[in-house]
């Protein structure tokens, strides 16, 4: 997947929680360099991908996600990052978000997250997901490699 709105994942340190992962947003991957999720709200990606999803992608997922009304594009990324075993692509660039409403601004939207990154992980049987630090820029404006 390629796209501007990156996010992360990482496994959980507290003694209580071992082996389970924590979804980051925007603010864990500027603090870290590190993303391992694309938004497919502002990405695009091979078509193939759309018709993985709907017909191979384990229905239990998709059902989890109708059902939620959250996480299609967490999904998107395990379905990606499984079928070809990279990294997505952060391409340097700007969106604009048109107000502050939307389902992330509701409470307990990490950990809403978070359940969808562990339940994805158990239904693949593992972490699919790859880290990387790597972002495209438009090398035009710079004067400098």
């Amino acid at each position: 997947m390629v796209g501007w709105v990156p996010r992360i994942h990482s496994i959980d340190k507290s003694n209580d929680n071992a082996g389970r992962y924590i979804y980051g947003g925007w603010w864990t991957v500027w603090w870290t360099g590190t993303y391992s999720m694309i938004l497919s709200k502002a990405a695009f990606f091979h078509k193939k991908y759309l018709s993985l999803y709907t017909n191979e992608m384990p229905a239990s997922i998709r059902e989890y996600v109708a059902k939620n009304r959250n996480c299609e594009d967490i999904a998107m990324s395990f379905l990606v990052a499984n079928e070809t075993g990279s990294p997505p692509i952060w391409v340097k660039g700007k969106i604009f978000e048109i107000g502050s409403t939307g389902i992330s601004s509701l409470g307990g939207h990490i950990e809403k997250r978070s359940q969808c990154v562990n339940r994805f992980v158990a239904e693949y049987g593992r972490m699919p997901l790859v880290s990387t630090s790597v972002k495209a820029v438009d090398s035009r404006n710079i004067w400098f490699w």
